[in-house]
């Protein structure tokens, strides 16, 4: 019977690159749920499998065998075009290098994934207003996101990542490029996002920035350790 509580399973995953005739195991096996609204970090050092297993969780790869269910939805063999259809629908992406329009506004920065989906403008620029405000930034809506400082530019890559309200919220080192003091700061709106019901995958090398989540799932050598 399918759980209508569950956001992701993820079930005997493994994946392997290969060079010539060499073989690399980045995961192996790796099996784990995640509930919706649930607020999970993924740890582990490098060469773990975390960003391996961040561009599968984000359709940005497929497994070479496992199974991966999103909201119901099997995303582990799909083609590229489902695999693009799938990250516009139900993933908002967060990065450590904010991923931001540089000569372009906050509010423009926000509205762009809108525009892709063909979202009428006037909807677009409301709905941009609304999440930049809720991350505290009515007030720079209109700067360029170059004039803005680290923290206030992962603030408009939140609520870029949150404007069409996807399924889940994959941060991928999200607090690596500020300050510590801006890093906490961030995490409070991760936590009040969490609140709000959101579901938020966050891939962190820091044991501080890990404990704003609910749950930890520790990576090593490609294997889950714990969890």
């Amino acid at each position: 019977m399918e759980d209508n509580n569950q956001m992701i399973k993820i079930i005997g995953v493994s994946k392997i690159y290969k060079s010539g005739n060499v073989e690399t195991a980045a995961l192996r096996e790796v099996s784990f749920e995640i509930k919706k609204s649930e607020f999970v970090a993924i740890m582990g050092p490098s060469g773990s499998g975390k960003s391996t297993l961040m561009h599968i969780l984000g359709a940005l790869d497929v497994p070479t065998s496992g199974e991966y269910i999103l909201d119901g939805e099997a995303v582990g063999k799909l083609a590229d075009d489902e695999l693009a259809d799938i990250r516009n629908r139900k993933i908002g992406f967060i990065f450590q290098a904010f991923n931001l329009l540089p000569r372009t506004t906050a509010l423009q920065n926000v509205m762009l994934p809108m525009a892709y989906a063909g979202i009428p403008k006037k909807q677009r620029e409301e709905t941009a207003k609304k999440y930049l405000e809720m991350v505290g930034l009515k007030d720079r809506m209109y700067h360029l996101s170059n004039q803005l400082s680290g923290g206030q530019q992962q603030r408009v890559a939140i609520a870029r990542g949150i404007a069409m309200q996807p399924s889940i919220l994959l941060a991928d080192e999200p607090t690596g490029n500020i300050a510590s003091d801006q890093a906490e700061e961030i995490m409070q709106i991760f936590n009040k996002l969490n609140d709000e019901g959101n579901t938020i995958v966050m891939i962190t090398h820091e044991p501080d920035i890990a404990a704003h989540a609910k749950r930890v799932i520790h990576l090593k050598d490609g294997r889950i350790v714990e969890s």
